[in-house]
């Protein structure tokens, strides 16, 4: 049974997923806060769920022996090393849509209360005072509004834009016309946007392109008057550029609810009386707060129970319903990439995967990345499905994928081919009705080769005389033949030999194969079959 262990509050009902989909779950809200206990307990896990309290690193990384996936109940994995965990082979998951629509809300609240005054007036209503004269505020009927970033969480405030009257226009460079118009906003280029908008709000993670988006240049380029809304990521504004906009007056108000360092309890921002300053409520409702928390739960279990792999930072998805029909090709994928890796001896230089047929309508991402774990495990044991990417582009190695239409005799196969420095290789395979992986091309070769456990690969001249020297070997060293399949591309031309064994093939046999001159080459090969 999988154990999962819960180091921040989550909800009550979160906890009861866990045991109802068969997860021995352990809840210690307030571990995730004591370092060294979470350091000395984490290796009895297969997977740790947390919010923000707990501090993912890549010292707790390297002692979660038997992690196999973390759950961040929210958006923001700030709090985890994911190049850590990817290179350990750990899925790290979070909950991109649980608190969408709060974070939207909270981003129009701060549209309307930078607009209106309304902290400030409140404060002064609430001191006795009456000024209604003092606060004059902006319509925002009518004016612009200008969305950075149309994702999920954007989309949703440029509706909410756009159904409260305004003129709503958009940059993101993932949004298509097509979507555009679907949301009713206009799509620009950013510098457009920033001499447009009366209004501009973010909605974009934080990354080297969109860290200090808003800086003294975009500000300068912005409306006077201009009102700037932040509820995404601390590190989007430039502060300083931001505080010197507000003493000139080039920008009239703000509404920020994340920050460059948080907390945040001293922060010139809080000097404006302009400037309408919240402590990250993006996604704090009750709402938000309990649907983050049941999607983790049920991502975590599915992915421990099932397979399934949704919402995951770093490794591509797999849904509950694809697992089952994905789950034989990700083993013949890895097969095809173990054959590979096992009988190269130089170093990858590209690789392709072709998927012809019923395959090419398959999750190819998950299917490309069980190939190269399957590539390089002989190199780096440790390497599964999440890490193999990461080491295979940090080797320099090129990667390309291909999809076609059927083109032979099978529904749909996977055809690996790996370039090193000094020759092409090349293998097919497929998955028939039983669900078993089985090899039908090497070399450009046919064959219909069942995939065992143990195995010896060998190449000769196409000459009388192979299986008899095969098989009196096997016998001589009392090793038993299960399966033997024999290719050639030509009479009198290059052929393979492929021979399914109930034992691995002795290193003396294998040297003295080697050595027989019929043989061009030998490899004793071994695969994961379960």
């Amino acid at each position: 049974m999988a154990r999962v262990l819960v180091s921040d509050k989550l909800s009550p009902t979160a906890v009861q997923i866990f045991k109802d989909r068969g997860v021995e779950v352990d809840y210690l809200p307030d571990l995730g806060k004591d370092k060294d206990k979470l350091l000395e307990v984490i290796d009895q896990y297969d997977g740790l769920a947390i919010r923000s309290a707990t501090k993912v690193t890549e010292k707790l990384i390297a002692a979660a022996t038997k992690l196999k996936v973390i759950g961040r109940a929210g958006i923001g994995v700030d709090n985890v090393d994911i190049p850590a965990a990817s290179r350990r082979g750990i899925i790290v998951m979070n909950t991109p849509f649980g608190n969408s629509i709060t974070t939207a809300e909270h981003a129009i609240a701060l549209i309307f209360a930078v607009a209106r005054e309304l902290p400030e007036a409140n404060a002064s209503t609430h001191a006795g005072k009456w000024e209604k004269n003092r606060f004059m505020g902006v319509e925002i009927t009518g004016k612009t509004l200008g969305v950075i970033g149309c994702g999920n969480i954007g989309s949703i405030v440029a509706t909410r834009g756009v159904g409260l009257r305004m003129h709503v226009v958009a940059f993101d460079p993932f949004l298509s016309e097509e979507r555009a118009r679907e949301l009713g906003v206009e799509k620009v280029e950013l510098e457009e946007l920033f001499t447009r908008s009366d209004f501009i709000t973010l909605h974009t993670p934080l990354t080297d392109k969109t860290r200090g988006i808003i800086n003294a240049d975009a500000i300068a380029k912005m409306k006077d008057g201009v009102r700037i809304i932040n509820c995404a990521r601390g590190g989007l504004i430039v502060e300083k550029d931001l505080i010197e906009g507000l003493k000139s007056g080039k920008v009239a108000g703000a509404g920020i609810d994340v920050f460059e360092v948080e907390p945040a309890t001293d922060n010139e921002l809080f000097q404006f009386p302009n400037v309408v300053c919240t402590p990250h409520l993006g996604a704090s409702t009750s709402e938000a707060q309990e649907n983050v928390a049941l999607q983790i739960a049920e991502q975590m279990a599915d992915y421990l129970v099932r397979g399934a792999v949704s919402n995951a930072i770093n490794m591509p998805s797999i849904t509950a319903e694809e697992a089952p029909r994905l789950k034989p090709f990700v083993k013949l994928a890895e097969v095809l990439g173990a054959f590979v890796g096992q009988v190269t001896d130089e170093p990858i230089k590209e690789v392709e995967i072709l998927f012809d047929g019923a395959t090419a309508t398959m999750n190819t991402r998950a299917l490309m990345s069980a190939t190269l774990a399957g590539l390089i495990r002989p190199q780096v044991s440790d390497v599964n499905m999440v890490s193999a990417p990461i080491m295979v582009k940090e080797r320099g190695i090129i990667v390309s994928e291909v999809k076609r239409d059927k083109s032979g005799v099978f529904d749909g196969y996977i055809k690996l081919t790996v370039k090193t420095p000094s020759m092409t290789r090349t293998i097919a395979g497929t998955c028939f009705s039983d669900g078993k992986p089985r090899f039908i091309q090497i070399k450009g070769i046919n064959l219909d080769a069942e995939v065992g456990h143990h195995m010896l690969y060998t190449t000769n001249p196409d000459a009388p005389g192979i299986i008899g020297l095969l098989g009196t070997i096997c016998g001589a060293n009392d090793v038993n033949i299960a399966n033997f399949q024999l290719g050639r591309d030509r009479p009198g031309g290059d052929a393979i030999a492929l021979l399914y064994l109930d034992a691995p093939f002795p290193e003396k046999a294998l040297n003295d194969l080697r050595t027989n001159p019929k043989i061009a080459s030998a490899k004793r090969l071994q695969f994961d079959v379960n």
